[in-house]
């Protein structure tokens, strides 16, 4: 009675459809109307035919050998999922990552029938082809789905009841689609289930067989499930991950942009070499933790490295970036968009790590063995920048060196140019930079003819500069030139995890006494003006100060953040205006403490110096009581 009502219902929608193109909300499942809706937008008929677009025999067999190992490692689980489907009245087919039909098996009656429809080897299933359907409806929403009888595009079609699932390589690429097709009965409640689970064995097998010679690394939340088609693979060069399967992404919450990105520490506690641990299991940096094995390269196990030595106890460890999974994850993204050429901005206060961010995103890159060049445009003189950007030939002006210059431009070739505090850029030298991106050539001062160039673009920024006007700090045409993808950084008070990351900042400076608690709940409540940059600043001298075994107290903390303990508590400090308010304070106090000296209360703020000047001579004034 449910399905005859159902049914009734989807011809109801298809007549709405049809006659209205649109069809009340609830009627139709909304991956089944978006298809609809794109093959409306080709100018399909719901009441015709699809196009009979046959390969001949010759064809589909270069097809098929075309995608030879995508068949070989499907076969197993094909007929594993015929079995579970009963058989009668079935067909398990494969298609290629285009839709087109390159293998089936299972019922021979009703794979005549679906012959009528052209559900069979050397056909095409794209929607293009054939409409709202399993194998080219999930192709386009590269997702799992099920299309029962009228759901399908195309009249003849609803004969048809059908589950897809694709295919997905270790690089997140899609290689084919696995589904079940019967007669238009009522749907079985598991099938996308069965199917997922043979796509799942699918995805074992091209993956063992893909990173035979990476180490692969295997999770999951029983150690029972090690082994299986259900659990995570992970692949890694060295301890640069590789390669994931879709189990892997899922649980670990990774995206397929953080593969030839993220290294092993930035999704594990810990470093490969000593992974699992002795219990045989691994913690993510989310805090999950896993049953694991790690498997290393066959050519690896023949030669049986001794594990590099511990690092002394006291020893400091290195300063690494301490990034948050929201901005690993801006970073992996980053990575892949600058390798394909297109051009990052990043905004964010003065001390949130936009040059470590740069740097990263540069160490990550295809540009990785080229130069990195970075320019801090508020820190050259507006009389020199022409020259030490662009370049000069010998005699351009008086004062040249002989041998000419080639300016950092030219120096970034092959590799990231960096270009911090843009906006600080004169506006007479901008339509020279824009020209410079325009046509990836350089025009040394004297020189006869452009130089060719080639580097990936870097920009930051600790203001908005995206408006016009008389004002503007960039021209709107270099502005689009340079965010093509954008970045916020957040600042460190926005940062939810600030208590290990001062525990983290303060353990990387080796062997030392303890943060008390009430210099802990100090330093958290703070807002920190200047960012990571003045947090690390301070820590640094905490550390000096305090010894290897003496002990931290208030009397070592800067006069600022002593200061700051009389005002708002910190669940009142979100105010942005406060905040304004606050970092004001903070600098005047350097300023006093350092008699004036901009360039030593920089540095105990932690900012540049250029930022500091400017900070200063628009300081808000100080609030009344």
């Amino acid at each position: 009675m449910a399905t005859h009502s159902r049914q009734h219902a989807l011809t109801q929608a298809r007549l709405l459809f049809n006659q209205q193109g649109a069809v009340p909300g609830g009627m139709v499942a909304e991956p089944i109307l978006r298809s609809w809706r794109r093959c409306a937008d080709l100018g399909f008929d719901m009441r015709g035919v699809r196009r009979a677009e046959l390969m001949t025999q010759g064809e589909l067999r270069e097809a098929q050998q075309r995608n030879e190992a995508l068949r070989r490692m499907s076969e197993p689980a094909m007929s594993l999922l015929r079995g579970q489907a009963g058989g009668s009245g079935s067909l398990v087919i494969l298609s290629d990552a285009q839709g087109l039909v390159l293998d089936s098996g299972g019922d021979m009656e009703f794979a005549q029938r679906a012959s009528r429809v052209a559900l069979m080897p050397g056909a095409p299933w794209d929607e293009a082809a054939a409409g709202t359907n399993a194998i080219g409806t999930a192709l386009v929403e590269g997702r799992p789905i099920a299309v029962h009888g009228a759901e399908h595009y195309f009249e003849p079609n609803r004969i048809l009841t059908c589950a897809a699932v694709p295919i997905s390589d270790g690089e997140g690429r899609t290689l084919g689609v696995l589904d079940l097709s019967s007669q238009a009965r009522e749907l079985r409640p598991d099938v996308l289930e069965l199917v997922r689970a043979a796509v799942d064995l699918i995805e074992h097998r091209l993956f063992e067989q893909a990173y035979e010679q990476q180490a692969v690394l295997r999770l999951h939340a029983h150690h029972s499930g090690l082994g299986l088609p259900g659990e995570g693979l992970l692949a890694f060069e060295g301890d640069l991950l590789v390669g994931a399967n879709r189990c892997a992404l899922q649980a670990l919450g990774l995206a397929p942009t953080a593969l030839g990105v993220y290294r092993y520490a930035d999704v594990f506690d810990g470093d490969i070499e000593r992974c699992p641990d002795a219990a045989g299991r691994v913690q993510a940096r989310s805090g999950a933790v896993y049953h694991a094995r790690l498997r290393w390269p066959r050519s690896r196990a023949r030669q049986a490295p001794a594990l590099p030595a511990l690092p002394p106890a006291d020893a400091a460890r290195p300063a690494g970036p301490n990034f948050d999974a929201e901005t690993l994850g801006a970073l992996a993204r980053a990575v892949h968009l600058s390798d394909a050429g297109v051009s990052i901005l990043l905004q964010g206060e003065t001390g949130v790590g936009k040059e470590v961010f740069a740097r990263q995103l540069h160490a990550r890159g295809r540009r990785a063995a080229g130069p990195f060049v970075a320019v801090n445009c508020a820190a050259l003189p507006e009389s020199l920048i022409e020259s030490e950007l662009f370049g000069y030939e010998d005699g351009a002006f008086t004062g040249a060196r002989r041998q000419g210059s080639k300016g950092l431009l030219r120096q970034a070739h092959g590799g990231v140019l960096f270009l911090d505090e843009i906006g600080d850029m004169p506006l007479i030298l901008q339509s020279r930079l824009l020209r410079v991106l325009q046509t990836r050539e350089v025009s040394p001062l004297g020189a006869a003819r452009p130089v060719p160039v080639d580097f990936a673009l870097v920009c930051a920024t600790h203001r908005p500069l995206a408006h016009e006007g008389p004002d503007a700090p960039v021209r709107p045409d270099l502005y689009f030139r340079i965010a093509e993808y954008t970045v916020t950084l957040e600042p460190l008070r926005a940062r939810a995890d600030r208590l290990e990351l001062l525990r983290g900042l303060w353990a990387a400076h080796g062997a030392g006494p303890l943060l008390p608690p009430d210099i802990e709940a100090i330093l958290l409540a703070y807002p920190w003006p200047g960012n990571y940059r003045q947090m690390v600043a301070v820590l640094r001298t905490l550390h000096v100060l305090a010894g290897p075994a003496g002990r931290v107290d208030a009397a070592m903390l800067p006069a600022d953040i002593r200061g700051a303990q009389a005002g708002p508590p910190p669940a009142d400090r979100g105010d942005p205006a406060d905040l304004k308010v606050m970092a004001d304070s903070a600098i005047r106090d350097a300023l006093a403490a350092h008699g004036g000296n901009v360039s030593r209360a920089a540095r105990a703020l932690g900012v540049h110096r250029s930022t500091l000047y400017r900070r200063a001579a628009a300081l808000a004034p100080p609030r009344t009581r």
